[in-house]
């Protein structure tokens, strides 16, 4: 971590001063829906039979400090990586050379390319394309200069289910909130309200899904038309997701309906012209056309249980709802594209941003990466993570989704050297990322935790893109940045995931740095 820069903060807390704090994020939170289902540790099964109660989502009780040259850096770029994924997911010859380097040894990335295959076989109806992207961020500070300005590295690029930005909205409203009763004591860093900034996620994503069922047209079946949210059951992130299908119904008149993964094939079909036919288990003899399927689920390879998920994600990728991902944006969204993009000296970024300034603004945010294959690159990559001396300056991530994946800095060796040779490749070996030092307040299932902490910021964007006749070719519709996410986590805490039991949901009180 980098030395700390910032001003003295939060403020100390006396105990009357927060009990009132804690009482009115408690009841604020629930009442505006910053909540999640409790975890099993926190509440037992036999205590919520029926599934009914909820708990505050793990918070921050102060805004983290954020350079705002570091936002507005992040936020300046999102267009241009909705361009570059995009261009990404529209060029399957590229990407198929990517995919076959790790088709022996990641099962799961085999698996969906058969998905994307078969479609191709039979033949694709849907030209449209909806990216709900998050590309997250850390500021780092570089520890050997000492007048280092900050800037922000990218940690990675979520082109599925890129969650918490219906509790992102909530929660710096929350702050806001919180700072307008006087909930926090007397600090020269809180006595601007202008200084918090607040999140547009929500309304930023639900302007993305309207956008893109606005674009699929009216029903040609003469049904009326859905948006369907394929979730997780259980799930208990549910009142993120919940932000969205409100927003999406109350402010552009949309019908939204959960669906459960392992209920596609029971409640869907797809008709003789392959449109996607929704039929609500509550209302069986009522009918919708879908006209775009955002993915809640579907990113893990424990998700798919059988033949019978496999079968559900064909059926989906082969109607002509829109996909939110497609299975070659989601394949665009792995961090082995990621690795090729950032390798230094890559040539591959020009290939999809041609705009010299964009292209150097993007590059300004990546990390360095190295792949663990054979290459003149993956042999350094190697020697760098077999050596306990060097891999204390490294993290190494698999493709996948999700917290808890990821193996940090003198554990890399041990795991490398208990892992078959043959699966090195499907890893990629990333340069760490070093921020500033910064303390917080993390409230967490009814516990307070105080300390150092690191935050991550994560940019939302939206766009929906149709592709062309020849691979390669596409054309931009619609593109915007939508919104932003902090999560905070204990700086002991190497993952940063939520819903994966290690962060909080936080806002950003930007400073001058």
């Amino acid at each position: 971590m980098a030395p700390n820069f910032y001003p003295a903060y939060p403020p100390d807390l006396s105990r009357e001063q927060q009990e009132y704090l804690l009482t009115n994020l408690k009841d604020w939170s629930i009442a505006h829906g910053l909540a999640v289902r409790p975890a099993p540790p926190y509440v037992q099964p036999q205590q919520d039979l029926s599934g009914a109660l909820a708990t505050t989502a793990p918070v921050t009780l102060f805004p983290s400090l954020f350079p705002q040259a570091c936002l507005e850096q992040a936020k300046s770029v999102a267009k241009a990586y909705n361009e570059l994924y995009s261009a990404i997911a529209s060029d399957e010859g590229w990407l198929q050379g990517i995919v076959e380097e790790l088709l022996e040894i990641d099962d799961f990335i085999a698996d969906l390319w058969k998905v994307h295959l078969a479609v191709k076989a039979e033949g694709f109806v849907q030209p449209l394309n909806l990216g709900l992207f998050r590309s997250d961020y850390m500021v780092h500070v570089d520890p050997s200069a000492s007048q280092a300005s900050p800037t922000i590295k990218q940690v990675e690029f979520n082109t599925i289910a890129s969650s918490f930005g219906g509790l992102s909205t909530q929660v710096s409203a929350l702050h806001e909130h919180l700072l307008s009763i006087d909930a926090y004591p007397q600090s020269d860093l809180l006595a601007n309200s202008s200084a918090l900034s607040q999140s547009t996620s929500v309304p930023g994503l639900a302007l993305g899904m309207f956008k893109a069922h606005e674009a699929y047209g009216r029903s040609t079946t003469g049904l009326p038309t859905c948006v369907i949210f394929l979730v997780q059951d259980p799930e208990r992130n549910v009142f993120d997701q919940r932000h969205l299908e409100y927003a999406l119904n109350e402010n552009h008149g949309v019908k939204t309906f959960r669906l459960p993964f392992g209920r596609v094939l029971d409640d869907t079909k797809v008709d003789t012209n392959r449109k996607l036919i929704y039929s609500p288990p509550h209302a069986p003899n009522k009918h919708f056309e879908v006209t775009v399927v955002y993915f809640r689920a579907g990113y893990s390879p424990s998700e798919y249980e059988s033949h019978r998920e496999w079968d559900a994600r064909i059926q989906i990728e082969r109607s002509a709802a829109i996909k939110c991902p497609s299975i070659l944006t989601q394949l665009a969204g792995t961090k082995k594209v990621q690795q090729v993009l950032a390798t230094p000296h890559s040539p591959h970024l020009k290939r999809f941003l041609p705009d010299d300034a964009q292209a150097a603004d993007v590059l300004k945010t990546f990390a360095p990466i190295y792949p663990l294959d054979k290459s003149e690159a993956g042999q350094e990559a190697r020697k760098l993570a077999t050596n306990p001396d060097t891999a204390a300056r490294y993290v190494l991530k698999p493709q996948r989704e999700g917290g808890g994946n990821n193996v940090y800095r003198k554990a890399i060796p041990g795991f490398l050297k208990d892992l078959p040779e043959t699966h090195w490749p499907a890893h990629i070996l990333m340069e760490m990322i070093e921020p500033p030092a910064q303390d917080n307040v993390i409230f967490r299932n009814g516990e307070m935790l105080k300390g150092g902490v690191i935050c991550e910021l994560g940019i939302y964007g939206a766009c929906v893109w149709k592709t062309g006749e020849k691979d390669g070719e596409r054309s931009m519709i619609e593109s915007f940045e939508a919104g932003y996410l902090l999560r905070t986590k204990g700086s002991g805490s190497e993952e940063g995931g939520v819903a994966a039991g290690f962060g909080s949901v936080d806002s950003a009180l930007l400073v001058d740095v």
